[in-house]
């Protein structure tokens, strides 16, 4: 009977110590996993959606990293409305670091990777992502030549869901068009569920990519959960070519405005 009352209390005080130590092991663990990340932004839906995942994750996001091209067919980066990734890194409260490229093929990823090799508080990059193997395997390549981690939480899922799911948790619209099948009027068009059937409908006639990954158009996010500010364009003019049959929209004034 001694033994039997002596021996209750220490395993309930000897699980009690495990769960504890199992609990603090698991913070441990959670905390290892957290990462200091420079994203890849450019503005557009699938960085904007990029960094709110990792910001999700619990990573730490130091910089925003945005490249600048001087031409529009650039292949790694985005051209229309770039100037405007300033006031979303405001909205954000993160800093921006800028890089101008020339845009030529493999030489503006030089841009990139000087930029990335100074930056010596972090350990990973986060980018956009989504089925593009050509911009995939070079923001791997420049990771593993200054030994950072390269984060895509995007990469080859489902482009109709992502598309579904950035549309419910942001505001954006088409900023440029280049492909068959589009006209002037995708031009500003927010993306919402009836833009999306849309597409649906473009890509089983002329079998654009939902995910624009085919440089089909590209897209601004004017807000965002992770905003703390949201954009306001109050006025823009669509620029139009109807041989190449493309366009982009010219930002004439915009601003920052409370939510």
């Amino acid at each position: 009977m001694i033994l039997t009352k002596l021996f209750n209390p220490l395993v309930f005080i000897l699980i009690l110590f495990l769960k504890t130590s199992i609990v603090n092991f698991n913070s441990i663990k959670l905390l290892s996993l957290s990462m200091k990340l420079a994203a890849l932004f450019s503005g557009g839906k699938d960085s904007t959606f990029a960094l709110y995942k990792a910001m999700g994750e619990g990573h730490e996001i130091k910089y925003l990293v945005t490249i600048f091209p001087e031409r529009q067919d650039s292949w790694m980066f985005h051209y229309p409305c770039v100037e405007l990734t300033k006031l979303q890194a405001d909205a954000l409260g993160i800093k921006q670091i800028i890089g101008k490229t020339k845009g030529e093929k493999e030489k503006e990823l030089d841009c990139l990777r000087k930029i990335l090799s100074k930056l010596k508080d972090i350990n990973g990059v986060v980018s956009g992502a989504l089925a593009s193997n050509y911009q995939k395997k070079r923001i791997d390549k420049i990771c593993e030549e200054l030994g950072l981690e390269s984060i895509a939480p995007l990469w080859q899922r489902d482009q109709g869901e992502i598309l579904r799911e950035e549309s419910s948790l942001f505001d954006v619209i088409i900023t440029a068009v280049s492909a068959d099948g589009f006209d002037a009027s995708w031009l500003g068009r927010k993306i919402d569920e009836k833009t999306i059937e849309d597409l649906k409908r473009l890509k089983e006639r002329f079998g654009i990519n939902l995910g624009f990954e085919g440089g089909e158009a590209e897209s601004f996010v004017l807000d965002a959960p992770i905003f703390k500010k949201r954009i306001e364009i109050k006025s823009f003019e669509k620029k139009w070519d109807n041989k190449t049959n493309s366009g982009y929209i010219e930002v004439k004034s915009s601003r920052l405005i409370k939510k």
